[in-house]
């Protein structure tokens, strides 16, 4: 499998998401060229961002003369113009980009750039509301879900696990979910202490926090217990 890590990336939309995107990559030294249709939006960013210009994503000799071509990777982050959105990921897959990432404000739009040849289809929007109505409904201090129904949260330990060693807790047989770091109470105020591996004798105490993996239903319930 090919490992595009260190190439460029060419981000064509520069809402909010595509924004914040070009700004993060750029901070992190990631060369990224930016494409918007928009002159006042691609003037308002040409003093934050190196490399970010103005043309037309759906037509493909304005994208070719950017060289486009040349880049491994894409991200199409246009958002509310639906059409354009799907023409432009179309297109890129037509110029043989290797990776291409879509934004899809709807199941039905992610459905038709997974159908035209998006490799990776995000929906940011859905995401985040995902997230925090999880972060809303339990305990929860964080929620990422990593794959399918399969997810990681940041929590605090119920009493049930609290001052015995892990093994003896039986956490992953009452619950089906694993704890795999844990993160204590620091002694000393202003002192953060780091998350640390746990292991079968780690003793679990009031006021940890803990990153727990398994399914969402699972992880659900471990959440809510008391």
């Amino acid at each position: 499998m090919a490992d595009y890590r260190n190439e460029p990336i060419v981000i064509i939309g520069l809402g909010r998401f595509g924004t914040a995107l070009a700004m993060e990559l750029d901070r992190h030294g990631t060369e990224v060229l930016c494409i918007d249709h928009r002159p006042k939006v691609v003037n308002s960013l040409a003093g934050q961002l190196s490399h970010v210009v103005t043309a037309d994503s759906t037509d493909i000799e304005a994208l070719r003369q950017l060289d486009v071509p040349e880049f491994q990777r894409a991200v199409v982050a246009i958002g509310t113009d639906l059409q354009a959105s799907i023409l432009t990921t179309s297109i890129l897959v037509e110029l043989e980009i290797a990776d291409i990432w879509a934004k899809a404000v709807s199941q039905q739009h992610s459905n038709i750039l997974a159908r035209v040849g998006a490799h990776h289809v995000v929906a940011p929007e859905h995401d985040m509301g995902e997230r925090v109505a999880h972060l809303l409904s339990g305990r929860m201090l964080d929620y990422i879900e990593v794959d399918a129904n399969y997810a990681m949260v940041k929590t605090k330990p119920p009493r049930d696990i609290v001052s015995i060693p892990l093994r003896e807790s039986r956490v992953r047989s009452r619950y089906g979910v694993t704890i795999v770091a844990v993160k204590s109470e620091p002694t000393t105020p202003g002192r953060e202490h780091a998350f640390t591996h746990t292991t079968p004798d780690t003793v679990l105490r009031y006021g940890d926090i803990i990153l727990v993996v398994g399914t969402v239903r699972n992880l659900e319930r471990f959440a809510a217990a008391d």
